[in-house]
């Protein structure tokens, strides 16, 4: 099992370090350079552009980070980038964009957001993106098909599952894609503790979780997993119960 004790050893901000979207909005440049400033590891959500470039950004649609309505795929990355986010002076950052503010300064964990059939090509360019890079970065992808393709273009990077659930048809699922040979799990933190996490910490696979903003998630993670995934609080106080 590869040693992740980098992608454990501080807290990870959900979508960059932002301040829940009232004047540093989530997954913008900002978010992230307030993250690497203050040591926070960045977690953050790829999409895929039509003209084949990875980008910063979580929905399908834009009208709730950016007021307008539209698929986030029928643009292009140019066009992405004359774009703000929340009426804020960030645009849509390319992955590219975001390995140059960050330079190596803290780990990057990326979430890459499949659609089924869509899917050609953004594994390779998210690896192609990286093949500069020097830092710590991991990939984890809710999609299976996406882990497929990052496991057959052999990643030089750890690769995750992105879960959640509690019931053994989950669990079941979610098995099946460990079998591509995954080396850590982001875990949805109220479904813990179950069967299938334990088994994967059994050999020796790391777990962090998603999303904490409070101090039962606090203690929920820290109980019974490795690292924290957080949002709206600042990790070195108490969280808003």
């Amino acid at each position: 099992m590869k040693d992740l004790s980098w992608l454990t050893a501080q807290p990870i901000a959900h979508r960059g370090y932002h301040d829940l979207n009232h004047t540093i909005w989530e997954n913008t440049l900002s978010a992230f350079s307030r993250a690497a400033d203050n040591g926070f590891a960045i977690e953050c959500d790829l999409q895929y552009t039509a003209d084949s470039v990875p980008v910063v950004f979580h929905d399908d649609d834009m009208l709730r980070l950016c007021g307008i309505k539209g698929d986030i795929r029928e643009k292009t990355a140019g066009e992405l980038g004359m774009v703000a986010i929340g009426g804020t002076a960030d645009k849509v950052p390319t992955l590219g964009q975001l390995l140059r503010l960050v330079k190596g300064r803290v780990p990057i964990v990326l979430e890459l957001k499949g659609r089924r059939g869509d899917d050609e090509g953004f594994a390779d360019a998210v690896l192609e993106t990286l093949e500069s890079y020097d830092g710590p970065v991991a990939l984890m992808s809710f999609d299976h098909w996406l882990l497929k393709d990052l496991k057959a273009l052999n990643a030089p990077y750890p690769v995750g599952l992105t879960a959640g659930g509690i019931n053994p048809e989950e669990f079941a699922v979610h098995e099946e894609a460990m079998q591509l040979g995954l080396d850590f799990i982001s875990y949805f933190y109220r479904d813990l503790p179950n069967s299938f996490i334990t088994k994967q910490q059994s050999v020796g696979r790391a777990i962090i979780t998603w999303t904490v903003r409070d101090q039962d998630a606090v203690e929920r993670t820290f109980k019974y997993a490795d690292q924290m995934t957080f949002e709206g609080f600042d990790p070195n106080e108490r969280p808003i119960a």
